[in-house]
């Protein structure tokens, strides 16, 4: 649970390589990587394959989590490891980020989407994130019940963007909604935002 007392704020970059990123400029940073990541001075990186292993937290312990391109590289589906069923390791993902955020944390991702080529070219990519994908983890539709998801989540933004930048703030000027539409029609905006809050104290009405 998390404390009310704690001042300092915590920050987690999913598949972070050597540069973990803070969207939102916490005061702790952590970061993840499947690849051993080099010492970064002021940040704790830990290794670790999240298509097959939890996050190495514990529960409630950040503020946010981010991931920059790296939900296209967790797989949707893989075999137990007996071989005699079938397991979901995306969705197992967002439960564990679910589950490592405060109440009212948030989930910063960037990920290429369908249908874009850029959420194709790249042999890596397994899973492929269309414009209503988040609709499996978030209120009120929480889809992926059905497979297992025991989180819960609100939508606080999903956009389609350009990527390039730490952050993808959202602008509400005509303007930045003007560029945003030529964008759109060039085909630049190759990316979705997603920008989840953790839900953990309301439960939801059935």
């Amino acid at each position: 649970m998390h404390d009310p007392l704690r001042t300092r704020t915590r920050h987690l970059d999913l598949g972070c390589g050597g540069v973990p990123r803070n969207p939102y400029q916490r005061d702790e940073l952590h970061g993840i990587d499947i690849a051993a990541p080099a010492a970064a001075p002021g940040v704790t990186l830990r290794q670790a394959n999240l298509a097959l292993q939890p996050i190495p937290y514990p529960d409630a312990m950040f503020d946010s989590v981010s991931a920059y391109d790296f939900f296209e590289h967790v797989p949707r589906l893989l075999p137990t490891s007996d071989g005699l069923g079938t397991r979901f390791p995306f969705i197992e993902l967002m439960d564990e980020i679910w589950r490592v955020l405060r109440a009212g944390g948030l989930l910063y991702a960037q990920t290429p989407a369908y249908p874009h080529p850029a959420a194709f070219q790249d042999p890596t990519h397994v899973n492929f994130i269309a414009a209503d994908t988040h609709h499996y983890f978030s209120r009120p539709q929480l889809t992926a019940r059905m497979y297992g998801f025991r989180g819960d989540f609100l939508v606080r933004r999903v956009q389609r963007i350009k990527p390039g930048q730490a952050y993808h703030p959202q602008h509400e000027g005509w303007l930045e909604r003007w560029r945003e539409r030529a964008r759109a029609r060039r085909g630049a905006l190759s990316h979705l935002v997603w920008e989840l809050e953790a839900v953990k104290d309301a439960p939801l009405a059935r």
